[in-house]
C-alpha cells in the first residue's frame, strides 16, 4: 500500500524503521501522579499508569462514537493529518493497536512539515513565537489561512514572516483577486444594469478547466500550495483578459454589444470558479464574493460542486450582482 503514508520522505523514514526491526512497546509506565490509571497491576501488584500514546491514540476512534454502533459512523478515517515528528506513533503503533483489536486502519496518513518563524523553529524558551491573535487580526482569518497554505508546502517545512505575509496579501489578494472581483462586478452593474448577460463558453473557460483539473489533482495529492498556484494562474488570466478586452471600450460601441456580453459573462463565470476552488482556504471571503455575484444561497452545498467537473458546471446568466465591501482592502501593516 504505497499510498498509505505520505509524503514519500516520511514513508521512507518509516520503511527504514521497519527494516531495522521493531521491539515491543510497553502500554504502561511506572505510576505517575498525572497519568491515567492502567487497568491491570503488574505481577507483583504494582499499580501503574497508561503510556500516554496508548491513551491518546484511541481518541481518534472513540471520538467517532465507538463502540456505540449508532454513533460510530466516521471510521475508518479517510485521512490522518499529523506532524512529521509523530509519524512513528501514527504509522506504526496506532495501526498495530487497531490490528490487534481487529479494527480497520485509516485509509491514509499524511505527515506535514513545520512552520518556522523567520527561519527559526518556534520556541517558548528562546522567545521565537507568533501570537495567532495578532496574525489573524492583521488581515483577517481568511488571509492568514491563505498565506500559510500558499507559502508553506504541505510536504515540507516552510517559513512565516510578517514581511512576506504583507507581500502575499497585497499582491495576491488585494491587487490580483480582489481587484479582479471589484472591477468585474462594477462593470456588470454599470454596463448591464447589474444583471449577468448570457455569453458563450470561450477560451478563458477552456484554459481555466485545465488549471482547475490540475488544482483538483493537487488537492487529491495533499498539496494545497500547488493547488493554489493553479488557481492563481486563472486569476492572472482573468486580469489579462480584462486588459485585453477592455470592456469600457466595448461598451462605447453598440456593434460590439455581444462581445461585451461574452466578456462579462466569462469573467463572472471565472470568479465563481475561483470562489468554489478557494472556499476550503478562505470560506468567509468566498461566501461574501458569491453573494456579491448573485449566486444562490446553497450554491456551494450542491453535491459534487467541489469536484473537477462540478466546478465548471453552472450557468450564471441572469444572476444579479451587487458590489459590496472590498474583499481585501489594501492597507499597510503597522
Amino acid at each position: 500500500h504505497p499510498d498509505f503514508l505520505g509524503p514519500a520522505s516520511r514513508r521512507n523514514e518509516i520503511l527504514s524503521l521497519l527494516h531495522q526491526g521493531l521491539d515491543d512497546v510497553s502500554a504502561s509506565r511506572a505510576r505517575l501522579a498525572w497519568g491515567v490509571p492502567f487497568p491491570r497491576a503488574t505481577s507483583d501488584g504494582e499499580v501503574q499508569t497508561t503510556y500516554v500514546w496508548f491513551d491518546a491514540l484511541p481518541n481518534y476512534l472513540t471520538a467517532t462514537g465507538f463502540p456505540n454502533a449508532e454513533r460510530h459512523q466516521h471510521w475508518p478515517a479517510q485521512l490522518h493529518v499529523i506532524g512529521k515528528d509523530i509519524t512513528r506513533f501514527h504509522a506504526v503503533i496506532w495501526p498495530a493497536m487497531l490490528k490487534a483489536a481487529e479494527l480497520p486502519l485509516p485509509e491514509r496518513i499524511w505527515a506535514h512539515g513545520f512552520v518556522n518563524l523567520g527561519g527559526e523553529r518556534f520556541s517558548k524558551s528562546a522567545g521565537v513565537k507568533l501570537e495567532l491573535g495578532e496574525a489573524i487580526d492583521r488581515f483577517g482569518p481568511d488571509a492568514f489561512r491563505y498565506f500559510l497554505m500558499r507559502e508553506v508546502p504541505f510536504d515540507a517545512d516552510g517559513n512565516f514572516s510578517w514581511e512576506r505575509f504583507e507581500e502575499r496579501y497585497n499582491s495576491d489578494l488585494a491587487n490580483a483577486w480582489g481587484n479582479l472581483a471589484s472591477r468585474t462586478i462594477a462593470m456588470v452593474e454599470k454596463y448591464r444594469g447589474a444583471i449577468v448577460p448570457a455569453g458563450p463558453v470561450n477560451e478563458v473557460d477552456a484554459a481555466d478547466a485545465a488549471d482547475l483539473a490540475a488544482y483538483d489533482a493537487a488537492m487529491q495529492a495533499n498539496l494545497p500550495s500547488r493547488a493554489l498556484e493553479h488557481v492563481w494562474a486563472t486569476v492572472a488570466r482573468g486580469n489579462e483578459y480584462v486588459d485585453r478586452q477592455a470592456p469600457w471600450k466595448l461598451a462605447k460601441d453598440p456593434a460590439k454589444s455581444a462581445e461585451l456580453d461574452e466578456t462579462l459573462a466569462a469573467l463572472i463565470r471565472q470568479l465563481v470558479r475561483q470562489a468554489i476552488a478557494l472556499s476550503p482556504f478562505m470560506p468567509g471571503r468566498c461566501t461574501e464574493l458569491l453573494a456579491q455575484l448573485g449566486a444562490p444561497a446553497d450554491f456551494l452545498a450542491t453535491p459534487g460542486r467541489m469536484g473537477a467537473s462540478g466546478v465548471m458546471d453552472f450557468d450564471v446568466t441572469g444572476w444579479r450582482v451587487a458590489k459590496g465591501n472590498s474583499l481585501f482592502p489594501k492597507r499597510e501593516t503597522p
